[in-house]
């Protein structure tokens, strides 16, 4: 039985999400994009467009879980709030759709992927490429991102 996760890097300005599905060929990509706001909409436009992308992404592909990056609290508190809120409005959008949610730090996603919790960004993005056999990353950083998130459920969701 094949097996469609949902990744999401969340974000307000940006906001990736990758489906991965596993099936008896190993992992492959099946979409991949990014809800991008324009930075001088209102913080609730923002939102909801965050909200209807992530619902009409459930909506087309019915996957049958979503994974998520967890919120790293860094130095900039306003950005964090800002991801908290994007965060927000996706876990809303999963939990109308009753899709079932896991969530991994960026050092689990890191470690998975690359094998190094301290892994850059390029090299989550080339293992993205080597793990699914692309021919090059998904685009922007936060696409390959969520797709990384997506690998990561699937070599630990059964153990969650």
């Amino acid at each position: 039985m094949s097996k469609l996760v949902l990744g999401i890097d969340p974000g307000n300005a940006r906001c990736g999400w990758g489906l991965v599905k596993e099936d008896e060929g190993g992992l492959s990509l099946v979409a991949c994009g990014c809800v991008e706001t324009p930075k001088d909409s209102p913080a609730g436009e923002r939102l909801a467009s965050v909200y209807e992308g992530i619902r009409g992404v459930i909506a087309e592909y019915k996957p049958d879980c979503m994974s998520m990056e967890k919120l790293f609290f860094n130095r900039n508190i306003t950005s964090a709030i800002a991801v908290a809120e994007a965060r927000g409005v996706v876990l809303l959008a999963a939990c109308q759709a009753d899709l079932p949610v896991f969530e991994y730090t960026p050092l689990e996603i890191k470690e998975t992927v690359v094998g190094d919790g301290k892994a850059k960004k390029n090299e989550v993005g080339q293992m993205v490429v080597l793990t699914l056999g692309l021919k090059k990353k998904p685009t922007p950083d936060d696409t390959a991102d969520a797709v990384a998130v997506a690998i990561t459920h699937h070599f630990w969701g059964d153990l969650r």
